[in-house]
C-alpha cells in the first residue's frame, strides 16, 4: 500500500471567487446523498477563474434570528417579537403596529418589514416591506438597512441595484452587522462595484469573523493563508478555519482537516483530519470526499477500508474530483469489491447527476427568459 501524500491545500481566493459567483447541507448517513451537493463540478486543483457577476450574499436573516430578545436588562420586554418565535403572526402584527405607532420604535417597523417581505400573517407585500425597512433604517437599525441592501440586490420593491444594496450593506457594517460586513468584504475582493482592496476586505472580515460568524471567519483564513490584504500568517488562518469549523462550516472542515494531516500551522492530528473530511464529505463536499478516500485507502488517520475508499472515490468522481492514483487503487481491486463499492456508491451519483441536471436546465432557462419590454437597468431607472 503506498504511503498517501501530503494534501495540497485549496487556492483561498480561488474558493471566495467561487464564493461570489455560486453562493455559500445537511449531514446524511454514509450510504445516503445529502439534501443537496455544493460545490458540484468545482475541481480545486484548477478553481474556476472569477466571473463577473453578483455576490452571493449570505442570507438574509430572519427576525428569529436578528431582532433581539424578546426581554433585555431590565427593558420593556418585545411581546411583539415573542409572538413571532412562537409563529403568532397576526398577533405580531398588531403588537408591532402599536408599538411602531405609540413608541415609534424602529425593531417594530423591521419586524412589520419582515411579516411583509415574508407573507407571514399578512399577505406578502414587497413595497410595504421596503416601506417599513425604509423607516426602520431612517431610525438607524441595521437589520432593516441589511433588509434593504438584499432587496436592492434581488430587484424586490424595484429594479436591481447594486449600487444601492452596497451602500446599505455599507451603513449596516458601520453599526456592526457582521452579514452585511462579510457581504460587503466580498465586493472588495469582487474588485467590480469598488477597486479591488483587500486590505479593506479583511478589515470587514475581522469585524464580522471577530462576531462570531463562520463565513467571515473562513474567508478571513484564506486571506492570511495566502497573504492577500494581511501578512501571510499559517498560524493564524489554521485558527480561523478551526473557528469556522466548529460553525458548521463545510469549506473550513476541508481546510482545517488538510492543516491537522500535514502538521501545517498546528500540531499534525490525522484521526481528527479524517473526522473533519467525513463530516463534510457526509455533507457533499468533493474535495473531503477525495481526501476522504485516500486516508481509508492507504490507512493513515483512520482503518484501512478498500471499499469505503473506492466508494467515497466515485463519489467524489462523479461530482468533478479527479484522482490518478486513486483510480489505479479501484482498478485494482477484485470485481466483487468494486461492485460492493459501487452498490453503495450509487444513491450519491444519481443524485449528483439529478442535481447537475437541474442546474444545466435552471441556467438554460435564465439564458431564454425574455427581457420585459419595460425593465429598465438601475442607473437608467434612476434618472426617470
Amino acid at each position: 500500500m503506498r504511503w498517501i501524500p501530503a494534501f495540497a491545500g485549496v487556492s483561498g481566493i480561488a474558493i471566495l471567487t467561487l464564493i461570489l459567483t455560486l453562493g455559500l447541507a445537511a449531514a446524511a448517513n454514509a450510504q445516503e446523498p445529502p439534501a443537496r451537493v455544493r460545490h458540484v463540478a468545482v475541481k480545486h486543483a484548477a478553481p474556476a477563474p472569477a466571473k463577473k457577476a453578483a455576490p452571493a450574499p449570505a442570507a438574509a436573516p430572519t427576525q428569529a434570528q436578528a431582532a433581539p430578545p424578546a426581554q433585555q436588562n431590565g427593558h420593556e420586554p418585545d411581546l411583539a417579537f415573542g409572538a413571532f418565535q412562537r409563529g403568532y403572526y397576526l398577533t405580531a402584527f398588531a403588537l408591532a403596529t402599536q408599538r411602531a405607532s405609540d413608541k415609534n420604535d424602529p425593531k417594530s417597523m423591521t419586524l412589520l418589514g419582515e411579516l411583509y417581505a415574508n407573507g407571514l400573517g399578512v399577505p406578502q407585500d414587497d413595497q410595504k416591506a421596503a416601506e417599513w425597512y425604509r423607516l426602520a433604517a431612517a431610525r438607524g437599525d441595521d437589520n432593516a438597512m441589511f433588509a434593504l441592501a438584499m432587496f436592492a440586490l434581488q430587484g424586490r420593491a424595484g429594479p436591481r441595484d447594486r449600487q444601492a444594496s452596497a451602500k446599505w450593506l455599507a451603513a449596516a457594517a458601520k453599526l456592526g452587522h457582521a452579514i452585511a460586513a462579510y457581504d460587503l468584504a466580498l465586493l472588495y475582493i469582487e474588485g467590480e462595484l469598488f477597486p479591488r482592496d483587500f486590505p479593506r476586505a479583511a478589515e470587514l472580515l475581522r469585524q464580522a469573523a471577530d462576531a462570531g460568524n463562520p463565513q467571515a471567519q473562513y474567508a478571513l483564513g484564506t486571506l492570511y493563508k495566502d497573504g492577500r490584504g494581511v501578512p501571510r500568517d499559517m498560524k493564524e488562518a489554521v485558527h480561523l478555519f478551526a473557528l469556522a469549523a466548529l460553525g458548521d462550516q463545510t469549506d473550513a472542515e476541508v481546510e482545517y482537516g488538510i492543516a491537522l494531516f500535514n502538521g501545517d500551522g498546528v500540531e499534525r492530528n490525522q484521526p481528527l483530519a479524517a473526522e473533519l473530511f467525513r463530516k463534510a464529505a457526509l455533507k457533499g463536499n468533493p474535495i473531503a470526499q477525495d481526501r476522504l478516500a485516500l486516508i481509508l485507502a492507504n490507512g493513515v488517520g483512520a482503518k484501512a477500508d478498500p471499499i469505503e475508499a473506492a466508494k467515497w472515490h466515485m463519489i467524489a468522481k462523479a461530482a468533478g474530483e479527479t484522482d490518478i492514483g486513486l483510480d489505479v487503487f479501484v482498478g485494482k481491486l477484485d470485481a466483487t469489491a468494486r461492485a460492493a463499492a459501487e452498490k453503495r456508491a450509487q444513491p450519491w451519483i444519481a443524485f449528483i447527476k439529478r442535481a447537475i441536471a437541474a442546474k444545466t436546465a435552471a441556467q438554460q432557462q435564465q439564458q431564454q427568459a425574455p427581457v420585459p419590454a419595460n425593465a429598465a437597468a438601475p442607473a437608467e431607472a434612476a434618472k426617470k
